[in-house]
This record gives C-alpha cells, sequence and structure tokens, in this order.
C-alpha cells in the first residue's frame, strides 16, 4: 500500500513550510501564483487529499448552513407542507452550490432560549429560518449579537434581523381586487391574522374591501390554520352557520385546496358559487380541480437572495432586508 501523503510532504517538496501549502491549497492569493500552482500540481500528481474536517476545525468553521423551520404558531404543521418542501429545496440548491451542506432543524414547540441554544451548539456558520411563526421577539433578541441569521418572512416595524419575503400586503390586495372586478361582494379571508406574514396578507385584504366600498363583516373572517384538516373543518363550519360569501381569500394555497374540498363536498361549485384564490403558487397549484388562482411567491429568486444576504453577514456585513413583488397568477377556480 502506497503511504499515505501528508501536507509536510508536499511542503517538503515545493521547498515551502506547511503554512504556505495550507494557504495554496486554499487558493490564498498570499502565495504567488507560479509557486500555488507548483503546489497544486505536486498535491494533485501525488494523490493528496485535503483533510475537510481537520481544515475546517482549524478554520473554526463548519461549512455547514442551518435551515430552521419554528412552529410556535402551528405545532400540527408538518414539514411535508408543500410550501417548506419548495423552498427548502430551493435553498438547499443554493446552499450545495456553494459546497456547504444542509441541515435541517424543526422546533416544534420553541422554548424560551431555543435560538440561544441553537447558535451555541456551533453546528452550523450561518442560520436561515423559514418563517417567524410567533418568534419574533426571539428572532430579534439574537439579532443584537448573532450577525449570520436571515429569515423568511415580513418586515416588521423595529425589526432587527435581515428578512427576505414578499410583498403580502400588495400581493392580497390585487388578488381581492381582482375579485371585486369579477363581481364578488362576500369575500371570506381565511388565515390567523396574529401571525406576521398573515397581519400583512389581511391588512391587503382589508384595503381592498375599503378602496371598493365594501363594509368589512367579521363574520366572514374565518382563522383558519395552515394544514389542510384544520382548514376543512373551518370552511365546513362557515356553511354550516348559513355564513353567507361568494368568494374565499386563503392566506396559502393548502388552505385554499382544503377549502376547495370542502366546498365541493357541500354541493358548492367552484367558480360558480364560490371564488377561490390562494397565496405562494406552490407546484400543485396548477394541478388542482379546477386549477387554483394564486398570488405567486418567487421562491427560487427568494432563494437566491437569501442565501446571498447570509453569506455576505458571514462575512460580517450587515445587510438590510428585501422584499420581493408578488404577482396575481389567475386560474379557473375565478372563473377568469
Amino acid at each position: 500500500m502506497a503511504p499515505i501523503i501528508k501536507m509536510s510532504d508536499i511542503a517538503r517538496m515545493a521547498g515551502v513550510s506547511v503554512s504556505t501549502v495550507s494557504r495554496a491549497l486554499a487558493g490564498s492569493s498570499l502565495v504567488p501564483e507560479a509557486k500555488r500552482e507548483e503546489i497544486l500540481a505536486l498535491a494533485r500528481d501525488h494523490g493528496y487529499v485535503i483533510n475537510e474536517q481537520a481544515r475546517n476545525l482549524r478554520l473554526k468553521k463548519t461549512r455547514t448552513i442551518g435551515v430552521v423551520i419554528p412552529l410556535g404558531h402551528e405545532v400540527g404543521q408538518l414539514i411535508s407542507d408543500p410550501f417548506f418542501i419548495e423552498l427548502f429545496g430551493r435553498l438547499a440548491d443554493e446552499i450545495t452550490a456553494r459546497d456547504y451542506n444542509v441541515l435541517l432543524t424543526k422546533v416544534a414547540k420553541p422554548e424560551p432560549g431555543w435560538l440561544d441554544r441553537l447558535i451555541q451548539s456551533r453546528k452550523a456558520d450561518g442560520l436561515i429560518v423559514i418563517g417567524q411563526s410567533d418568534q419574533h421577539e426571539a428572532l430579534n433578541a439574537v439579532a443584537r449579537d448573532y450577525l449570520p441569521l436571515v429569515v423568511w418572512g415580513a418586515h416588521l416595524p423595529s425589526q432587527l434581523y435581515c428578512s427576505v419575503g414578499s410583498d403580502n400586503i400588495g400581493g392580497a390586495r390585487v388578488a381581492v381586487e381582482h375579485l371585486i372586478r369579477l363581481g364578488r361582494r362576500r369575500i371570506a379571508f381565511l388565515g390567523v391574522p396574529n401571525l406576521p406574514e398573515v397581519g400583512l396578507r389581511f391588512e391587503g385584504y382589508r384595503r381592498a374591501l375599503s378602496a371598493a366600498g365594501i363594509a368589512e363583516d367579521a363574520a366572514l373572517t374565518a382563522p383558519a390554520h395552515f394544514t389542510v384538516d384544520t382548514a376543512y373543518d373551518t370552511v365546513r363550519g362557515l356553511i354550516e352557520a348559513g355564513t353567507m360569501f361568494d368568494a374565499i381569500f386563503a392566506v396559502s394555497d393548502v388552505i385554499a385546496i382544503a377549502a376547495i374540498k370542502a366546498l365541493t363536498a357541500a354541493g358548492l361549485r367552484v367558480p360558480d358559487d364560490v371564488a377561490v384564490v390562494g397565496f405562494d403558487d406552490i407546484n400543485i397549484a396548477a394541478y388542482v380541480n379546477p386549477p387554483l388562482t394564486s398570488v405567486r411567491q418567487d421562491l427560487a429568486r427568494g432563494a437566491r437572495v437569501m442565501i446571498d444576504l447570509l453569506f455576505r453577514r458571514m462575512e460580517e456585513e450587515d445587510t438590510p432586508s428585501a422584499t420581493m413583488p408578488a404577482e396575481l397568477v389567475i386560474r379557473k377556480s375565478c372563473g377568469a
């Protein structure tokens, strides 16, 4: 068996120090290009393999990005939720393209100090948090001292952490305005407004109604949660209570799809009797029956922006938050 080539062997052959070899293998500009190429050629020709674990330990780096999903607001929501799956997939592609690993963590019941403990574990060089849930204060608290943190969600007043998200108010307003143009006047809102992104979508809903001179009706605001079963039961409850509505604006596609299922089960036609609009435009939205009109969040772009901001923050740059436009994608669940 051939002897294992060590960094000290490469240094001896190149006539330089071990630290110079280390810098050359890392691509450092501190080593003259000609010498760097010579060292790289020696390493290649002699089959030298960099011990990534030892190098990372020496550099105090894990070459891992943590992706965290806190679910304090909805313990029944699963990571297999289509929105999480799609955004996580986009993030994983961006992270691995930079030769980093991905560590996924679901925090089903966030307890005080959960984020501090996650940071102190030093399992990742930076953290992406998908959704603020009900953890805005916890995120703000760690942001004072921990820079490599980027959150998918709404931009809120007095926010200290960096966030990336869509124009929730504008997207919701455009969706509800579209329903109003179609002649719908009794538009139900499905969602829990005390969550950051949902609260902004509720504000967009209210602004659209106000601009059209339509009075708000508290009976049409239904606290649907982000699971199919609970959203289905919420819509069924509206129907059984005799609440009159001719349209639904749901704050997620999962809720909208559950609403269509509940309406159909009750013998109501979509969109003839009730028009339905969702939010997110997940991949499955185009393939349900009828195909779902939805507010598209550009998750591919969102993932790119989040990872770019995170890596800049890992280099100690205090980056600003980013808000992306949201686009209404019209399909047959609205009838036009």
